[in-house]
């Protein structure tokens, strides 16, 4: 399991634009990519131009070159480009502390 957790600071003027492309990305990377399991988009609280997106692949793999080859990823990349500012893209590279507490465990000794 990879997941990944990217934060995201848009320009003001740009979020409608923004919004649109994230969901679209999302949506498509749920639908046409096997190996992405979850695509979360959040804002956060107080602040409509901070975003956090809350990524789950089977693999490091099907993020880094399933993920990032399909079509999709490469609209995403432009409309990225266009509306978050610079600096404003974070990526943080996480592993489950506990994988065999999580629901998708596939047995039961896999939590001890």
């Amino acid at each position: 399991m990879h997941v990944v957790l990217v934060t995201l600071d848009v320009r003001p003027e740009r979020i409608e634009e923004f919004l649109t492309a994230i969901r679209t990305n999302a949506r498509a990377s749920l639908r046409d990519e096997p190996g992405c399991l979850r695509f979360d988009v959040h804002r956060v609280v107080g602040d409509p131009t901070k975003f956090v997106l809350y990524e789950i692949y089977r693999d490091e793999h099907a993020f880094t070159h399933e993920h990032r080859a399909a079509p999709h990823y490469a609209a995403w990349r432009a409309a990225a480009t266009r509306c978050v500012i610079d600096g404003g893209h974070v990526n943080t590279y996480l592993a489950p502390a506990f994988p065999g507490d999580l629901a998708d465990a596939t047995s039961p000794e896999d939590a001890s």
